[in-house]
């Protein structure tokens, strides 16, 4: 038994690990997906009052501290028993629309651009953001001036751009500025002209990647999502519905206080994540998929113009559930049309000026669950409190840990197929790291590293002799 091991993989938000086996005639015969890093919010949590959880489980991730604060506001707008004001839930859905944006254009502009535009067998020295700005300066520009675009949202409504304190227990904590709103709807013209030419190109290339597409987690799973009662594509509110690999719906609408009799959560015992899955299936055969893909597979529409064009296009070509998990770029890309035609939508509609943003209670409920889409997918928090409203017991459930049997599925595929040979093909192995990224997995949540991602990959034999060895 010879290994292969990746570690870490690279351009990913956090640290993990791969680890290929190879047989005895150098095929694979086994593979992991390590997550290597731990968190610990649900324990030190425990004893905090609920108020302050949105703004401490924030602090979980600098990438989408947005859908944090979303997910954790709603969990405790149920221990309050309140419903929000309207101005205040458009509020909230409107600075989701700034992280969707922001969000997905790092993904796919400095993380998997490099890939994409570049090649997965490109000098691995220039793949990165800095070759694509030698190569596409002006798509360089456009990751730059579109994440941007959402940054300034964020601000402008928050008044911060990272761990903002303004999603507050009951809605928001100050109504919207007229000049903050007049400065989004002037910035959302040329944001717009920026996805539309972004997915343009992208439909015209992502046919030349007919390995990827088939091999990049091309397998049949369930998926899971929230849409609106119309069945749209929903971000911040609505009813989660799980969709089978025939399309078929399996559960409609899922109650946000019932979603522990719909996933369950299994542990590996290789890696620190959490493995969720489809728990009237069981595990390991309940694998499912949160993100991008799997909202565009679970939403009958988008529920805008453009984006409804897109939506129906994609399905066009790739039929109406798409498998392929390298798809997962053109759905981020189809959702950012969406989540800036939504922004513009809400900028739009007077009452979003009303002043009453905050509705104030005490406990009234001694549990809460909050659920929203964050970028990468579904985000659950779950909450249970005393009578004083001290935090007595936390669950977390990251869009990440949702797709973990699925990466680890997808890692699976791509090695089987690419890797035959005892002499490592740096291509390769990046096609091996790529799947991983196509997830836009989030594993580093509070934690931060300098930016240096030394690698080095070895092959050892059965008999622990190395036979190659490749750094990037």
């Amino acid at each position: 038994m010879k290994t292969i091991v990746i570690d870490p993989v690279t351009r990913i938000e956090g640290h993990a690990k791969i680890t290929i086996r190879l047989d005895d005639d150098d095929q694979v015969a086994e593979t992991a997906f390590h997550v290597t890093q731990v968190r610990g919010f649900e324990k030190f949590c425990e004893g905090r009052p609920y108020y302050e959880m949105p703004s401490i489980t924030a602090r979980i991730c600098g990438i989408c501290p947005i859908s944090h604060l979303l997910a954790s506001a709603k969990a405790c707008d149920a221990i309050m028993s309140v419903r929000i004001p309207p101005a205040a839930a458009r509020l909230r859905e409107a600075l989701h629309c700034g992280q969707i944006a922001q969000s997905h254009a790092l993904s796919f502009f400095h993380l998997s651009a490099p890939d994409l535009i570049l090649g997965f067998d490109s000098a691995p020295e220039r793949r990165n953001i800095f070759g694509v700005l030698e190569d596409h300066p002006d798509m360089a520009r456009d990751g730059v001036a579109l994440r941007k675009f959402g940054q300034q949202v964020i601000e402008g409504l928050a008044r911060e751009r990272i761990h903002p304190s303004w999603i507050v227990p009951g809605g928001v904590n100050a109504p919207l500025d007229p000049a903050v709103r007049e400065r989004i709807l002037r910035g959302l013209p040329e944001a717009k002209a920026i996805a539309a030419r972004t997915l343009a190109f992208f439909k015209g290339v992502v046919d030349t990647f007919p390995d990827e597409i088939a091999f990049f987690g091309n397998t049949p799973t369930m998926y899971a999502g929230l849409v609106d009662a119309g069945g749209g594509l929903q971000l911040y509110d609505g009813s989660v519905r799980f969709v089978g690999a025939d399309g078929k719906v399996a559960v409609a609408a899922m109650p946000a206080e019932e979603y522990d009799r719909f996933i369950g959560e299994a542990t590996l015992r290789y890696s620190y994540l959490k493995a969720p899955y489809f728990k009237p299936l069981g595990y390991p055969e309940g694998i499912y998929r949160v993100g991008p893909l799997a909202r565009l597979n679970v939403a009958t529409h988008c529920g805008t113009p453009q984006a409804d064009v897109e939506f129906f296009e994609y399905h066009q070509r790739f039929g109406p559930v798409v498998q392929s998990s390298f798809h997962f770029h053109y759905a981020r890309l189809v959702e950012i049309v969406y989540a800036l035609e939504r922004l513009e939508a809400l900028m739009d509609t007077p009452s979003i000026l009303d002043t009453h943003v905050r509705a104030r209670a005490e406990v009234n409920a001694l549990e809460g669950v909050g659920i929203a889409e964050a970028p990468r997918g579904l985000l659950i928090h779950h909450y249970k409190v005393n009578e004083s409203g001290a935090i007595t017991w936390a669950n977390l459930i990251i869009a990440t840990g949702h797709n973990n049997l699925a990466i680890n599925r997808s890692v699976d595929q791509v090695a089987r197929h690419f890797i035959h040979e005892r002499k490592l093909q740096e291509g390769v192995l990046n096609r091996v790291s790529a799947v991983v990224r196509a997830y836009d997995p989030c594993l580093s949540c509070s934690t931060h590293a300098d930016g240096s991602y030394p690698l080095e990959i070895s092959l050892i034999d059965a008999d622990g002799r190395l036979l190659d060895t490749a750094h990037t």
